[in-house]
């Protein structure tokens, strides 16, 4: 007789098979670009940070900035 199991399979759930092998791929990448970049006074990073208010192409006239804080 087969035990009674209350919580059924979640179809939805993440194959954690395919995560590991993501999570391996990810380290492989990043550990190949650290070599290649080897010696380097700034490691590599997984994320590409935000832009920030100073990487504008600061070609913007005076009236667009005004009128961009109306916006």
């Amino acid at each position: 007789m087969a035990k009674f199991d209350p919580a059924p399979v979640d179809i939805h759930a993440a194959d954690p098979e395919h995560a590991l092998k993501a999570d391996r791929e990810t380290h492989a990448r990043l550990e190949s670009g650290l070599m290649d970049t080897f010696p380097a006074s700034d490691p590599v990073s997984e994320v590409q940070p935000s832009p920030s208010i100073h990487d504008g192409d600061g070609n913007g006239s005076l009236w667009d900035k005004v009128v961009a804080l109306f916006r």
